[in-house]
């Protein structure tokens, strides 16, 4: 019994090494410029703190997450007599000849959606402005060296007649006649 125990014991229960775990760092791509105006339509505002991010192993450089675009996105309304009510947005990658860069097809579509709840920021009255996150994956093709050329933003929104008009009546307190 005393040899079955050490042998368990030097063979089968000892303590394995533990397993060198990948060292994993977040590899920043600058966009430049990185805060552009843009217009939609009566819809304007601007894009900034625009930047790639990848995550990759250290040591090999294999990507553990693929690159994702992030930044912020400030829309307003510069009607003066309609609503806006934002739908959603579609980011396109172009290249250096003006072809559309597709997304790897495990990856999803670059789309940002505007909440559509009670108090959210997806109906702008003519000079309300929202910031909108901008977090989509970003194709891995668009990291090679001059291959990306521009980013575009499809806007889709509902526009519709915003008007302000009022309503006088005539009331009386107690009994009292209004004064005319």
């Amino acid at each position: 019994m005393m040899a079955t125990t050490a042998v368990a014991a030097t063979f089968g229960c000892a303590q394995k090494p533990p397993a060198t775990m990948a060292v994993i760092e977040d590899k920043v791509y600058t966009v430049t410029p990185d805060q552009v105006m843009v217009k939609a339509g009566i819809v304007s505002g601007e894009v900034t703190e625009l930047k790639v991010t990848e995550r990759v192993e250290k040591d090999s450089g294999r990507v553990d997450s693929p690159a994702k675009l992030t930044g912020k996105l400030k829309l307003t309304n510069s009607s003066t007599d309609q609503t806006v009510r934002l739908i959603g947005a579609k980011i396109l990658y172009i290249d250096d000849q003006g072809q559309l860069i597709k997304i790897e097809e495990a990856r999803t579509e670059p789309a940002l959606k505007f909440s559509g709840s009670y108090n959210s920021t997806d109906r702008l009255d003519p000079g309300q402005d929202a910031t909108q996150a901008v977090d989509v994956d970003f194709p891995a093709e668009a990291l090679k060296a001059k291959k990306l050329k521009e980013i575009r933003i499809e806007l889709v929104y509902i526009p519709s007649p915003y008007k302000l008009q009022t309503a006088n009546f005539s009331v009386s307190i107690g009994g009292q006649t209004a004064i005319q």
